[in-house]
């Protein structure tokens, strides 16, 4: 498993990237997407060779005049610039997340107010390692007839990529996977260990389902987005979520699920007040 993950980040905003969005002329036809390699060096201002090394993880200790070089030519976005700042970050000997404290397990009590708040929609707060800390009645009862709450604690990575009722769920699961990989692979990964853990108990209970994501899924996974889940009550669900980021005191996450159109929407309102039966 390779651990060079600002190599892959690079590589893979690179190929990205169109030679019009970077200014060049775009009339070439090429066998592969994206820029090249010697294009990147020229518009950052650095030599081919060392835009290699980087992508190849030989270097891993860019400036950070280099790296604002880098992440203008590759059009990065604020979100996706503190995510390759904190790459070249966790390169950095003895670099550990939140100090080396383990992950952020308490919920503090306005944010549990936040939740109670949100009901009946669907919403959940998340840590570090995808563990769900709390969540909303909307969400238990989303999620809980396929399994996704019936671990100690529940871990939404844990049961996408080797629950077997996962795949049901959520009917592009696919898609599923790379997202909870890629949030995994937020910040440093493998150089916090309570996070290099659950990556090794992953490899060993996903295998190649994992092991070939993190090879090659880049980490920030979409923020907001509509998916679709199988629930075995309500029938088939559209649902816009929405990623909300606490403070980095929290390290924690909260996931917010809307219904993305009517027959959803009207279909959770079932779910949450099912129709009685009046003997007649």
């Amino acid at each position: 498993m390779s651990d060079n993950e600002l190599g892959l980040f690079l590589r893979t905003r690179r190929e990205a990237i169109t030679p019009g969005e970077a200014g060049l002329p775009a009339g070439d036809r090429r066998r592969t997407p994206g820029l090249r390699r010697a294009e990147v060096a020229m518009l950052a201002g650095v030599s081919i060779e060392y835009v290699i090394r980087l992508e190849q993880g030989r270097d891993r200790h860019p400036s950070a005049q280099v790296l604002a070089a880098l992440a203008g030519v590759l059009h990065l976005t604020p979100a996706e610039r503190v995510h390759l700042h904190r790459l070249a970050k966790s390169a950095d000997p003895g670099f550990s997340c939140r100090g080396g404290a383990g992950p952020a397990r308490t919920v503090r009590p306005t944010v549990r107010a936040v939740l109670d708040q949100l009901e009946p929609a669907a919403a959940v707060l998340l840590n570090q390692l995808s563990d769900l800390l709390a969540w909303t009645g909307g969400f238990a009862r989303l999620t809980a007839p396929m399994g996704l709450l019936d671990g100690d604690p529940p871990n939404l990575a844990r049961y996408i990529l080797s629950d077997p009722r996962a795949r049901d769920f959520y009917p592009d699961w696919p898609h599923a996977a790379d997202e909870q990989v890629a949030a995994l692979k937020q910040g440093p990964f493998r150089a916090d260990p309570h996070v290099a853990a659950l990556a090794d108990d992953l490899t060993v209970l996903a295998g190649d389902e994992f092991t070939d994501r993190v090879a090659n899924v880049p980490g920030l996974p979409r923020a907001s987005g509509t998916m679709r889940l199988a629930h075995p009550d309500a029938g088939p669900l559209r649902l816009a979520y929405e990623t909300l980021e606490l403070s980095a005191d929290d390290d924690q996450r909260l996931l917010v699920y809307l219904p993305a159109d009517q027959a959803t929407a009207t279909a959770l309102r079932n779910l949450a007040e099912p129709l009685r039966l009046v003997a007649g």
